[in-house]
């Protein structure tokens, strides 16, 4: 048995993660211990040669016969004693110190004989089965924790190796133990035959045990340390504290914790001012350099991480260096502990926050404790030393027979002097411990064979499950409780992480208590983990509001922050704002620089909604002008001015009035992206329009001569042409532009100091000219064409109206290049938008308000005989 145990160990060990292999020596010394408690021994006396089995017997034991047993292990007295090993006799077994006892695991046992004898009563669970119990002390002793855990395997007081010697009462499981280190030696027995262990002290809170290769049957009523560490982060987070100390006891949950602990402050955007271990053995006890650091530390804020009271040492030698004034932020391993709250830490202790064990009120619990009474519980062997240890009293025997000193126990004396609050908390865990137990075994009994659990559906009971099977169930175990709460296991076999959130107050009787003032609750229903009341709390020296702590002071209005190299974020130097900059608001004071206003083309501004409103008004009218074309189509006026080009030309001017809307509103990278080229393209199509006119315009006078070459040319064909080609040049421009430079919005923060523009960085300055200056040279030769075509008969076009309207197309475009050059902010977009909308309309103005005067309001002048006699003058004229 023992050299499997080992491999297994060996095995475990070597599959292990570095976090793990301070456990190594834990987990070895499970081989040692086994070998100390359980020796299979062959004696040769003389020459006969036989096998004898040395059974060792353990102490600080009680148990209560029962169909099924609930084994548990409990620190109930504080002291080992320890004597000197000569071996010269036979070597005496390690027991716990007397009239030491710890009340608070006393209580804390009690807690499963009450919910073993509450469940009993109960008839809808488990009826039928009576429930009983073994428990063991361990005194903080991994020695004793292993004799324990190897007896109840054994079914009695005897340590007897592979064997249960109580076939009537199978063990179903173990409750314990109360610290990491101890439940893992159990953890590791237990685990060899799969029996479930749950753990129920608020030490045993190791990340170790979520590791479920090496623990597959450890669950526990606490939660996981990871749990707790991120809460106290977010404690620390709430209140603004970004410069905190940490202390941490020097074992496993000291050290894993301040590993988890430091690294979610600083995922917090906190840092850690100090991390020191609290080190309670001589000569290397040091609780006068960790006072003195904290006394030279900036951080008021201090998280402790205390498993076995390290920190009392502190707390004394702060009393005698007279320091206060610091916030403790309490771990759940002391922040309900009475030997930290002891009235005479009162000064130092006051206003600390910490983590608690969620409790919750066990009324009938309390009445059961209070019932207690050493003549009616004979068969606990503890009772009169934790009557001795509430009453300050001692029984009479005849040590102290002879001594008027003492005060004598009755036996009379009334528990419900007690504090109730002192054992609820702890004593939940235990409670939901056994429940877990109880409803399993329902399950057991309840299961239907074909919907079973195991192989082919089957089910087992209770007369012959193995402790696999009972360990299935607790995997799965959902239940309420008694109190409106809800119990289960996850993966990893931790149960709903839930923290009260506790804050030291001083009482009427000048004594430290814990008051909740909130809660942790990552199931929170709402969503909400972090609840807290602040207005509840009680801070050090008075303080009406959290006190601060930080590494550096908040920066005064007109300065930011700057990093300092070496140095942790939170610590950094306040520097005047550069140019441009502001940190001020009225009635504000912030430690960071503002951002600055934001400057755009806004639909809100009034010149932005103006000439939004002037596009969609201007766009309309081309609209109308084309209806008007459309309806009065075979009138001479409309047939005379080229048909088709002009409903061409007024779509494309539609278009360029509703393309200045692009350079309006937030920059969008799809709006920069495309502004610029559909006005371009818009623009190149409207001049191709009116070149194309034009050009039709001089073709068609000149093809009416006498064996003119033009002939060939005359029709639309040309004009379509015209415009094809000039537009497809622009479009090779602006795909160019795209595809090499597109444009894309940014944000200028150096042309207006304290103002940041929002606009579109064109990509290429080249590309955007480029795109403009192909529109002047069609514009320009469509001014050169129609400039030598005035003086053409009007009866096939008004060609000094193009004239005048190229004209002024182009000074509104000359126009706009030095103002557009000096303009700055959104007066730079605004200066476009005008110019798009000025060149749309004198090309609009010129060309076809003539004409719809005629046909609207002239109807007379609109006929082909006014037409032919205005021909008529115009030949003699020439």
């Amino acid at each position: 048995m023992l050299r499997e145990a080992t491999c297994l160990v060996i095995e475990t060990i070597n599959s292990n993660t570095q976090r793990l292999q301070r456990m190594c020596w834990l987990i070895f010394s499970t081989v040692w211990i086994l070998c100390a408690v359980s020796i299979d021994v062959c004696a040769v006396p003389g020459s006969e040669m036989g096998c004898n089995l040395i059974i060792e017997r353990t102490r600080d034991y009680f148990s209560q016969p029962g169909d099924i047993i609930i084994g548990g292990t409990f620190p109930v007295y504080w002291n080992r004693v320890y004597k000197d090993l000569n071996f010269t006799t036979k070597p005496p077994e390690l027991h716990c110190e007397r009239y030491m006892v710890a009340p608070h695991f006393y209580e804390t046992m009690q807690a499963l004989i009450f919910a073993v004898e509450e469940i009993n009563a109960q008839p809808k669970l488990l009826s039928n089965i009576t429930l009983g119990f073994q428990v063991f002390d361990t005194c903080f002793n991994l020695r004793k924790a292993a004799h324990g855990t190897l007896s109840m395997l054994s079914g009695g007081k005897e340590t007897t190796p592979n064997y249960h010697c109580n076939k009537l009462s199978p063990l179903a499981s173990i409750i314990g133990d109360s610290g990491s280190s101890v439940s893992i030696i159990m953890a590791q027995i237990l685990g060899l035959n799969r029996y479930p262990q749950v753990s129920i002290s608020y030490f045993a809170t190791s990340p170790i045990f979520n590791n479920r290769y090496l623990f597959p049957s450890f669950f526990r009523t606490i939660p996981s340390d990871e749990f707790q560490m991120k809460g106290l982060a977010q404690l620390v987070s709430h209140f603004g504290w970004s410069w905190v100390g940490l202390l941490a006891s020097d074992n496993d949950y000291g050290q894993f914790g301040l590993q988890l602990i430091r690294q979610e402050i600083i995922n917090n955007g906190g840092c850690v001012a100090f991390a020191e271990n609290i080190l309670t053995g001589q000569p290397n006890r040091n609780a006068p350099r960790i006072v003195q650091l904290i006394r030279e530390s900036t951080a008021k804020v201090v998280v402790v991480l205390d498993a076995e009271s390290s920190f009392v040492i502190v707390l004394e030698e702060l009393l005698r260096q007279n320091v206060s004034g610091i916030i403790w932020v309490a771990s759940e391993s002391w922040a309900t502990s009475a030997v930290h709250s002891e009235s005479r830490f009162q000064r130092v202790a006051v206003g600390t926050l910490g983590f608690a064990i969620h409790g919750a009120q066990l009324p009938m619990f309390s009445k059961y404790l209070n019932s207690l009474s050493p003549s009616k519980t004979l068969y606990d062997p503890f009772i009169k030393e934790y009557w001795e240890q509430s009453f300050s009293c001692k029984w009479l025997s005849q040590e102290n027979l002879g001594n008027g000193t003492i005060q004598a126990c009755t036996g009379k004396e009334n528990l419900e002097n007690t504090s109730p609050e002192s054992y609820h908390r702890a004593t939940l865990n235990v409670y939901n411990a056994v429940y877990a137990i109880a409803w399993a075994l329902q399950n057991l009994i309840l299961c239907v064979p074909g919907n079973g659990p195991f192989d082919h559906g089957s089910c087992t009971n209770l007369s012959s499950f193995q402790p696999w099977h009972l360990l299935r169930y607790i995997k799965n175990v959902t239940f309420q409780t008694t109190y409106d709460s809800q119990v289960f296991f996850d993966a990893k076999g931790n149960p709903p992480a839930i923290y009260d959130i506790v804050n030291w107050h001083v009482s009427n009787k000048g004594n430290l208590e814990q008051v909740t003032v909130g809660r942790y609750d990552l199931n929170a229903p709402d969503g909400k983990v972090f609840k807290i009341d602040s207005t509840g709390i009680i801070w050090p020296n008075n303080n009406t509001q959290a006190p601060l702590s930080n590494c550096s002071p908040s920066c005064p209005p007109g300065f930011r922050k700057v990093m300092v190299t070496g140095k942790p974020p939170c610590c950094y130097e306040c520097a005047l704002c550069p140019l441009g900059r502001i940190s001020n608001q009225t009635g504000i004071i912030r430690d960071k620089c503002l951002l600055r206003t934001t400057e755009f083309l806004s639909y809100k501004e009034p010149l932005g909604y103006g000439l939004s409103a002037i596009s969609i008004f201007s766009s309309l009218i081309p609209l109308v002008i084309l209806f008007v074309f459309i309806y009065y189509k075979t009138t001479p006026v409309v047939r005379a001015n080229n048909y088709s080009l002009s409903c061409l030309l007024l779509l494309s001017l539609f278009l360029c009035f509703l393309c200045s809307l692009g350079f309006i509103g937030y920059p969008q990278p799809a709006q920069c992206l495309l502004r610029q080229v559909a006005f371009g393209i818009a623009f190149s199509l409207c001049i191709s329009c009116v070149l194309a006119k034009t050009i039709t315009v001089v073709i068609a006078f000149n093809a009416t001569k006498p064996s003119s070459r033009l002939r060939q040319w005359a029709g639309v064909r040309v004009s379509y042409c015209v415009i094809v080609l000039c537009t497809f040049i622009q479009l090779v421009i602006c795909g160019i532009w795209l595809f090499f430079f597109p444009p894309f919005p940014e944000l200028d923060i150096d042309t207006q100091p304290g103002i940041i523009i929002a606009n579109c960085n064109e990509g290429s300055p080249t590309a955007f000219w480029c795109m403009l200056g192909y529109l002047g040279f069609l514009a320009t030769i469509s001014f050169i064409v129609a400039f030598l075509a005035r003086r053409l008969p009007d009866s096939f076009n008004e060609a000094k109206f193009i004239t005048f309207s190229m004209l002024a197309f182009l000074s509104v475009w000359v126009s706009f290049i030095p103002a557009y050059l000096s303009a700055r902010g959104m007066y730079t977009v605004a200066m476009e938008v005008f110019a798009i909308l000025s060149s749309s309309w004198t090309v609009k103005l010129c060309i076809f308000v003539p004409k719809c005067f005629i046909i609207l309001f002239r109807p007379n002048m609109n006929s082909r005989e006014h037409l032919m006699g205005k021909e008529v003058k115009n030949k003699k004229k020439g």
